[in-house]
């Protein structure tokens, strides 16, 4: 299999134009049409000559992910399949909120996911590989286009929170983030980026001493262990105590904004008991809670908290001095909501 030329480092162009008896400014030629310009072929890169296009193409490949399937919501929710290089699928998603001028991407960092929670689609899939830093950048840059052809406003910010579990797939994912932050690629600033996890302590600690720049948002979803092991297996090895610990860590080394995600079950963990063990949690550094409407999927017993339940709840965080935030589901007509990405149809 040739090799991806977006995995050749800028320093190593060089010398393989070199060994084509070219220029070294070759190599920042190209790496400006790979992520500048998101080419996605040789014959793409205009101001390289024809003969230089063709040895590119003889000796290397551009593993782009393709179009495969898009899904329009009655929300303004888009979803998008794409397909990879080696025929596996992927779903992102495009958020708007036209009135905020707010256009987000939730991307994925794996295909599938090994984590099993026990409320999400995507957990219920095998996890097959991570995904490339180059995959994942390529999630961003079609779906900004996507966002500037349907509704005339590039993405603002960029959500890590798709099929699988981005601190599993850290060094590509930072390399992502990397590349959509640079100069060289999209310059979008780090604070418009959020990494969501199911909560891996030892790379939240990681995270933070590399010095990190994008915000952090835990899949909580339960305030105590008893219950958070039940639909998150997870937490058995990384449980609230360790997590909170890595949490004040990271916090405290970056500075950077802390969320955490709290789907609400009927029954299960909406309750005022529910809502008191979850203040507590937040009162040992700034935090911010959003609220989740739980999105049915196949095989799984969970019931949505009826509207006032969650209201309930919510009141009774914002009465404890706690930043609460209540998001409504969107796109859930084409299974795009949060816990419903699994490549169906």
């Amino acid at each position: 299999m040739k090799t991806d030329v977006r995995k050749i480092s800028q320093s190593e162009l060089e010398e393989i134009f070199k060994g084509f008896g070219e220029p070294k400014f070759r190599a920042k030629q190209v790496q400006e049409w790979l992520w500048k310009k998101g080419a996605h072929s040789f014959e793409e890169m205009t101001n390289l000559s024809k003969n230089l296009r063709t040895k590119l193409e003889e000796g290397f490949a551009i593993h782009a992910i393709e179009e495969d399937k898009v899904q329009f919501s009655t929300d303004g929710t888009i979803k998008t399949r794409f397909k990879l290089f080696d025929g596996h699928l992927i779903e992102s998603v495009l958020i708007p909120v036209p009135v905020d001028k707010r256009f987000t991407v939730c991307v994925s960092s794996q295909v599938g996911c090994s984590l099993t929670c026990s409320f999400c689609a995507t957990g219920r899939m095998k996890r097959v590989r991570n995904l490339d830093a180059s995959e994942i950048f390529d999630q961003v840059w079609l779906v900004n286009e996507q966002s500037i052809e349907h509704f005339g406003h590039p993405l603002t910010n960029i959500v890590y929170m798709g099929m699988g579990e981005p601190l599993l797939a850290y060094k590509n994912v930072m390399e992502s983030i990397d590349l959509i932050t640079s100069e060289k690629g999209l310059n979008m600033s780090a604070k418009r980026i959020t990494i969501s996890t199911a909560g891996i302590a030892k790379m939240i600690k990681k995270m933070a001493d590399d010095n990190s720049k994008v915000n952090l948002a835990l899949s909580l979803h339960a305030a105590d262990d008893q219950k958070r092991n039940q639909i998150m297996p997870i937490n058995e090895q990384n449980n609230l105590a360790i997590l909170m610990d890595a949490l004040e860590y990271y916090y405290r080394i970056t500075r950077n904004r802390i969320s955490y995600e709290y789907i609400t079950f009927q029954g299960f963990n909406d309750q005022i008991e529910d809502a008191k063990k979850l203040v507590k949690l937040c009162k040992r550094f700034p935090v911010r809670v959003n609220i989740i409407e739980y999105n049915p999927i196949e095989g799984a017993s969970f019931v949505k908290s009826s509207e006032d339940q969650i209201d309930l709840f919510a009141q009774y965080l914002v009465d404890q001095g706690v930043m609460t935030t209540v998001r409504r589901s969107r796109g859930k007509d084409i299974d795009a909501a949060c816990g419903q990405l699994a490549n169906k149809g």
